[in-house]
C-alpha cells in the first residue's frame, strides 16, 4: 500500500485460471494492509446472485455505510440508500451512484489508507460492476487501491475499462516441487511425480490434492482417470464433503446458494429445506475438514471452487429445492426472494413471473435499468406466450433500447411477436419492428406503413404519439447519416408533425425534422425555434435539439441548448447523455470559433464516452480533439488520433462518420498550408461515389475546399462549389452557410472586384464567426500585398495575428506573423498560452475554482473525489505561477 499512503490510488485486475492463487494473493494483500494501518473491504461474487443489482457494492460498503454515509452530501447519501433499497425517492443515475462510492471512499482515505478487494468479480451483479468501474478509474489521486480478481474464461464489464492487469502463470517445475514436498513431505515418489503431472504448477492443486490421499491406500485408483486440474480439485472437495453429516452437507448446500454469508440466514434456510432444527454447531463438520470458515456471524468458503463444487454437484432437484427454501427465508428481501424463486422453478410459473416483474419495478426505482430488463426477460421466460409473457418481453425490449442496445432490443421484440398482447401493446410491437426494421427502411412505403400504426397507437393509448415520436427519431437520425430519397425525408417530417399534440412536443418534431431533411426544413425550423428557448425544454431533449440544430448548420442557434443540456445532465448524472451532449457541443464550439472550451468539452466527452460503452461518440469526440491539435500545431498528435480513430470506425462498420474524418484531415491540411493535401481530402464528403460521402458534414468544410481549389489552380472547382454553397444558404437562409458564402466569395472574385467583398464579409457576415474571420483577415492580407498594397497589408494582418492567438490556433498565427513580417512589420513570438500549460481537464477545475466553488463542489459537477480535485490544484498553481486558488482570478483561464 506504499504508493496509496502517498496519495497515488490505482487498480490491478487480477486474472487466471481457478486454483492459480488469486484468492489467495488477494488475502495476503489484505492482511498486509491490514497489518500495515490500512482500512480493507472486500466483496465476493457469487453466481447465484449476480443479477442483484448493487448487491456487490452493498456488500463492499456496508461496514463502514453507517459511519461513513452521513458525511456525504445531500443528493449523494439519497443516491445511495436508493441502490442499497434503504429510501424511496426518484430512481438514481448509475453514476450518481457511483460517484457517492466514490465519495465514501475517499473519505474513508482522509484517515487511512483503504484496500478495496473484490473476489470472483466475474459474478459481481452488473450495476455494482459499472460503479466498480467508474471508481477504479479514478483512483489516481486517492489513497486507494483496488484489487479485483477475474476468473479465466469469463467476461465482465471490468475487463473493459482498461485497468492493468496481471495474469497469474502456472508455478514452474521448480517451485511446484517445493510447495508440494512443503505441503506433502511424506509422499511416495512415484505419486509424487504423479501429482506433480497432474497438477501441471496450480497452487491449490499441490496443496489440495495430497490431502485428497490421506488415509487412502488405493493411490493409483485416487488418481485416476486424468482431469483439467478445476475438476480434479473439485472432485478433492467433494470427496472430503461426502463424508459429513447430512445436516452438514444441508448447510453447504444453503451456503453455497446464498450469497449474504450470513449465518443466521443459511442455517434458517437449511431447517426449512431438511424441516430439522439447526444450531451453529452444524457447521462444525465442514469446517473442520477444510470447506468453509466461521468468522463471527460470517460463513466463507475457504475458496470460491469450493461454492461452485458443491452447487454444481448438488442433484438438480436438491439444487431446486435449496434456493426454495433460501426464498423462503427472505421473505422480507422482495429481489433475492423472487431470484431464489425464479431459480427454484422447473418450469414456467406465472406467479414467480410476476415476482420477478416486481424485482424488475424495485430495480428501476434503485436506478438499475439494466438488471430492470434483465429480470423482465427472466420474467417473460417463466410465463407462458399465452399469459405474461409477450408483455414481459415488450417492456425489457423498450428498455433494452432506452439504454442503447438495439441489438438486443430487436431480438426481445421479434420474441414478443408470437406471444399474447393486449391491443395497445400489440401496435407498440408493430412500430418497434417497423422501427428497427434496418434492412428495408428507407423507402416511402416502409414510412407509410410506420405512419399508418403511429396513428393507430396514438389513437388507443394516451401516450401513443409520444411512444411513436421516440421510435421515430432514430430513423430521422439514419436520414442524416443515410441517403434516402426526398419522398421518404419528406413522409418522415410529415409524420412527425402530425404526431405533434402540443407545444411540449415541438422540441423532438423541430429535431426529427432537422436530422430527415436538412435541406428542405432548415429554413422552416430556424423560424420555429425561436418560439421555444432552452429553459422550457427537458434535459434529454434540450440535447437532441441542440444536436439537430448542428446538423443543420445551425451553430449559434444550437449553443444555449447545449450548454443547457450539459449543465443539466452533469446536475442530473446521466453521463452516457452528458458525453453525447459535450460532443455535440465540441463542434459547435469549433465552429463557432469558442477553442478554448471545445478543447475541454471534447477531452471530457471522450472520457465520458468510454467510460459509459459509448464508442462511437467517444470516436467524433477524438477527431474533435485531433482537429484543435492539428489547428495549434500538434501535427504528430493529430495523426495519432486520426489513423486511430479511422480504424476503429471502419472495426465497427461505422463508415457514416468517416465523413467527420476527412473533416479533421481536411482543416488540418489547410492550416499547414498543404492545399493539396486539403482539396482531396474535403472534395470526399462531398462525392456521391466516395464511401465517405456526406453532404451534411461535407459542407461544414466547404468554404475550406473552396479556399483550397482556389489555392491551387482550380478555379472551376471553385466556382462550382461556391455556386452549391450560395443555393444551399439561399434555399436554408443557415446564417452558417450564408457566413461561409460571405467568407468564399472575395477568394474566388478577380481581382477587379474581390476588395469590396472582402470588406463586406469581414464588415458583416463574418463578425459572429471569428476563426473564419480570422482567416478572412490573413487572406485579406495576403491579398493587398499582392496588389503591392503594402502598408495596407498590414492592419488586417495585424488583426489575423491577435485572433489566432485569442483561439490558440498556431499554425495559422504563424502564417500570419510571417506575412506582416514580409510586410515590414516587426512582430514578436507568441506569449505562452494558458492551454500550453494546462491539461484540458486542469483548465475546465481551474476555471471553476476561480467561481468561488469548493473542491467537493467541483468534483460533482467533473465526477471525481474532492481529493484528486485538490490534487490537480496543486498541480495548477505552480504552472501558472500562483500560489492559491485566491490568485487564479489574475491568471488568464480564457473566456469561452
Amino acid at each position: 500500500m506504499s504508493r496509496s499512503s502517498a496519495g497515488e490510488g490505482g487498480a490491478l485486475l487480477l486474472r487466471g485460471e481457478a486454483g492459480i492463487g488469486k484468492t489467495s494473493l488477494l488475502q495476503a494483500a489484505r492482511e498486509a494492509a491490514v497489518a500495515g494501518g490500512c482500512r480493507a473491504l472486500s466483496a465476493l461474487g457469487v453466481q447465484s446472485e449476480a443479477s442483484v443489482p448493487f448487491a456487490g457494492l452493498h456488500q463492499l460498503l456496508n461496514p463502514v455505510l453507517l459511519d461513513h454515509v452521513p458525511s456525504l452530501p445531500a443528493r449523494q447519501r439519497e443516491a445511495l440508500a436508493a441502490a442499497f433499497g434503504m429510501a424511496g425517492g426518484p430512481a438514481p443515475e448509475m453514476f450518481s451512484v457511483g460517484l457517492a462510492s466514490l465519495e465514501l471512499i475517499s473519505g474513508m482515505a482522509d484517515t487511512s489508507p483503504v484496500l478495496l478487494v473484490v473476489d470472483d468479480a466475474q459474478w459481481i451483479d452488473r450495476p455494482s460492476s459499472e460503479v466498480l468501474a467508474f471508481v477504479a478509474r479514478r483512483l489516481e489521486a486517492e489513497r486507494v487501491v483496488m484489487v479485483l480478481a477475474v476468473r479465466d474464461g469469463h467476461e465482465t464489464v471490468l475487463n473493459d475499462v482498461g485497468l492493468p492487469e496481471l495474469e497469474l502463470e502456472r508455478l514452474d517445475d521448480d517451485a511446484a516441487t517445493q510447495l508440494l514436498a512443503a505441503r506433502a513431505p511424506s509422499l511416495d515418489r512415484t505419486v509424487r511425480d504423479r501429482l506433480l503431472a497432474e497438477a501441471a504448477g496450480n497452487p491449490l492443486a499441490l496443496v489440495e490434492l495430497p490431502a485428497a490421499l490421506s488415509g487412502n491406500a488405493d493411490v493409483p485408483q485416487t488418481l485416476k482417470p486424468w482431469l483439467p486440474t478445476s475438476r480434479r480439485l473439485e472432485q478433492s472437495f467433494l470427496s472430503r464433503a461426502s463424508s459429513l453429516p447430512d445436516s452438514a452437507r444441508t448447510v453447504l448446500l444453503i451456503a453455497a446458494v446464498d450469497d449474504e454469508d450470513d449465518v443466521t440466514e443459511i442455517l434458517r434456510g437449511a431447517e426449512l429445506l431438511d424441516g430439522t432444527s439447526l444450531s451453529v454447531d452444524s457447521l462444525a463438520p465442514a469446517i473442520k475438514v477444510g470447506l468453509i470458515e466461521l468468522s463471527g456471524h460470517r460463513v466463507r468458503f475457504r475458496h470460491p471452487l469450493i461454492r461452485s463444487a458443491i452447487y454444481n454437484a448438488a442433484p438438480p432437484s436438491r439444487r431446486l429445492a435449496g434456493h426454495a427454501a433460501l426464498a423462503t427465508a427472505l421473505a422480507g428481501h422482495q429481489e433475492r426472494r423472487a431470484w431464489h424463486r425464479a431459480a427454484a422453478s422447473p418450469g414456467p410459473d406465472d406467479e414467480v413471473a410476476l415476482d420477478l416483474e416486481a424485482a424488475a419495478s424495485k430495480a428501476l426505482q434503485r436506478g438499475a435499468p439494466r438488471a430492470a430488463a434483465e429480470a423482465l426477460h427472466q420474467a417473460a421466460l417463466l410465463s407462458t406466450p399465452d399469459t405474461h409473457q409477450g408483455r414481459l418481453l415488450l417492456r425489457a425490449a423498450e428498455i433494452n433500447f432506452e439504454l442503447g442496445d438495439a441489438t438486443v432490443a430487436r431480438r426481445q421484440f421479434a420474441q414478443a411477436q408470437s406471444a399474447k398482447l393486449e391491443g395497445g401493446e400489440r401496435l407498440r410491437l408493430t412500430l418497434w419492428m417497423e422501427a428497427l426494421n434496418e434492412e428495408s427502411w428507407f423507402g416511402p412505403d416502409r414510412v407509410r406503413g410506420f405512419a399508418a400504426v403511429a396513428d393507430e397507437l396514438a389513437g388507443v393509448e394516451s401516450d401513443g404519439a409520444r411512444l411513436a415520436l421516440r421510435a421515430l427519431s432514430p430513423l430521422s437520425t439514419g436520414c442524416w447519416y443515410g441517403n434516402p430519397d426526398q419522398e421518404t425525408r419528406s413522409l418522415v417530417v410529415r409524420t412527425a408533425r402530425r404526431l405533434q399534440r402540443d407545444d411540449s412536443d415541438l422540441p423532438m418534431v423541430l429535431s426529427i425534422a432537422a436530422s430527415a431533411d436538412p435541406v428542405g426544413e432548415t429554413a422552416s425550423i430556424i423560424n420555429e425555434v425561436a418560439r421555444i428557448g432552452p429553459e422550457s425544454v427537458p434535459p434529454v431533449e434540450q440535447h437532441a435539439l441542440g444536436a439537430a440544430l448542428t446538423a443543420i448548420w445551425a451553430f449559434e442557434l444550437s449553443w444555449p441548448y447545449l450548454c443547457a443540456a450539459v449543465d443539466s445532465l452533469r446536475r442530473q448524472g446521466q453521463l452516457g447523455l452528458l458525453g453525447e451532449a459535450l460532443a455535440s457541443q465540441t463542434w459547435a464550439a469549433i465552429h463557432l470559433g469558442k477553442h478554448r472550451l471545445a478543447r475541454s468539452a471534447a477531452d471530457e466527452a471522450r472520457r465520458l464516452s468510454r467510460d459509459t460503452g459509448r464508442p462511437r461518440w467517444a470516436l467524433v469526440a477524438d477527431l474533435a480533439m485531433a482537429t484543435l491539435a492539428g489547428e495549434r500545431g500538434e501535427s504528430e498528435t493529430a495523426k495519432e488520433l486520426i489513423l486511430a480513430a479511422e480504424t476503429e470506425l471502419l472495426s465497427i462498420g461505422a463508415q457514416s462518420i468517416l465523413s467527420f474524418v476527412q473533416f479533421t484531415r481536411g482543416r488540418i491540411a489547410l492550416a499547414n498550408n498543404q492545399y493539396n493535401e486539403a482539396f482531396e481530402q474535403l472534395a470526399r464528403a462531398l462525392d456521391p461515389s466516395d464511401v465517405t460521402y456526406h453532404p451534411f458534414v461535407g459542407y461544414w468544410g466547404i468554404a475550406d475546399l473552396i479556399e483550397a481549389a482556389t489555392r491551387t489552380g482550380r478555379d472551376s472547382e471553385a466556382q462550382h462549389y461556391l455556386a452549391q454553397l450560395d443555393a444551399l444558404a439561399e434555399k436554408t437562409t443557415a446564417p452558417y452557410l450564408k457566413a461561409m458564402a460571405a467568407y468564399a466569395r472575395p477568394l474566388v472574385a478577380p481581382d477587379e472586384h474581390a476588395e469590396p467583398l472582402y470588406e463586406q464579409a469581414l464588415a458583416g457576415r463574418l463578425s459572429h464567426w471569428p476563426f473564419h474571420r480570422a482567416r478572412l483577415l490573413l487572406a485579406h492580407g495576403r491579398w493587398l500585398r499582392r496588389q503591392r498594397r503594402v502598408t495596407d497589408a498590414r492592419r488586417p494582418l495585424r488583426a489575423a495575428v491577435e485572433s489566432f492567438d485569442a483561439l490558440g490556433i498556431k499554425a495559422m498565427s504563424e502564417d500570419a506573423r510571417a506575412a506582416l513580417r514580409a510586410s515590414g512589420e516587426a512582430v514578436g513570438r507568441p506569449t505562452s498560452d494558458t492551454l500550453d500549460r494546462l491539461t484540458p481537464q486542469e483548465l475546465q477545475i481551474a476555471k471553476m475554482a476561480a467561481t468561488g466553488m469548493s473542491n467537493r463542489e467541483i468534483g460533482t459537477r467533473l465526477f471525481i473525489s474532492h481529493r484528486t480535485v485538490g490534487e490537480h490544484l496543486r498541480r495548477i498553481f505552480p504552472k501558472l505561477g500562483i500560489t492559491s486558488r485566491g490568485q487564479l482570478h489574475l491568471a488568464d483561464l480564457g473566456g469561452d
